[in-house]
């Protein structure tokens, strides 16, 4: 069986004993049972706004009008359809060699389709390339999806800009990917979280991401333009790269904040030994089945 196949159907499996859910405080999705945030169709009364050209007169309430003589419309709760989306960074960047960051995305997909499908949701997941497009076949059981290739060289916000995926209203969001670009990260957390139900932020970081190597000489290659770097690790170049990292990651955590979403940190290799996903259980967004 492909490598990349493996990866998917091993975190489908992890993924088996959870169940996604909408953390209690947000609006939810369930049909029937829980209400979105927007205004919708259904009959419950939600509140009054003022009426607006091309509002449906349908909608107009007569009796506060002929009480103020104001125009107002009925709002509703929308009950919707749970889904989820899932955003996979494809630049090169998340398949460095010696670094298992693609083999745990692969793995994250599948894990959080799983759950998905335990919790009633549909789930469809987006690559970010040249562009961002629907992965084929992914919004079935992971061992029918197209495989993905992390070959883009570019960021998954440029992928983003460029042709931005066309997100369901009211669902849950799921981004994966190590945030390794720079500008300011609310040029994407913020249209990634607009009509969301809830929106989360997986950094995926390799092990040497996290904990690079304390001394020596290194040749780096930039997975993004193949071009070499000669570098002399020493104590200091450690520190100054664990403060950029730790400075990188307080920006994405203040847009984060900033736009509702949750951000957790995970590291590819230690997620591949045991699938423990503590802090999104108690973030309430998975439920141990």
């Amino acid at each position: 069986m492909n490598d990349q196949r493996q990866h998917l159907l091993d975190g489908e499996r992890a993924g088996a004993r959870y169940a996604l859910r909408t953390p209690r405080g947000l609006p939810a999705g369930v049909v029937g049972l829980h209400q979105g945030a927007r205004a919708g169709s259904s009959l419950e009364f939600k509140e009054h706004r003022d009426y607006e050209p091309g509002d449906d007169l349908r909608h107009i309430d007569w009796s506060a009008y002929a009480r103020s003589d104001h125009l107002v419309v009925k709002l509703f709760h929308e009950e919707v359809t749970p889904h989820l989306d899932v955003i996979l960074d494809g630049s090169k960047s998340m398949a460095l060699a010696g670094s298992a960051k693609s083999e745990a995305a692969l793995g994250l997909a599948g894990f959080f389709a799983a759950a998905a499908e335990n919790a009633g949701f549909s789930h469809r997941v987006w690559l970010g390339q040249d562009g961002c497009v629907q992965l084929q076949g992914s919004t079935g059981r992971p061992d029918a999806w197209d495989l993905p290739a992390f070959d883009f060289r570019g960021s998954l916000a440029e992928a983003f800009q460029r042709r931005p995926p066309q997100l369901r209203p009211r669902g849950i969001r799921l981004l994966i990917s190590d945030l390794f670009w720079p500008g300011d990260p609310l040029h994407l957390v913020a249209p990634c979280a607009e009509r969301a139900t809830a929106l989360i932020v997986i950094q995926l970081l390799g092990a040497a991401d996290a904990r690079p190597p304390e001394r020596g000489n290194l040749r780096l290659i930039d997975a993004e333009t193949d071009q070499p770097w000669e570098l002399l690790v020493d104590d200091g170049a450690v520190e100054r790269y664990r403060t950029a990292l730790e400075r990188h990651q307080q920006l994405w955590h203040a847009a984060c904040r900033q736009a509702g979403a949750f951000l957790t940190v995970v590291i590819a290799e230690e997620l591949l030994r045991d699938w423990r996903m503590d802090e999104l259980v108690a973030a309430e967004f998975l439920q141990v089945m």
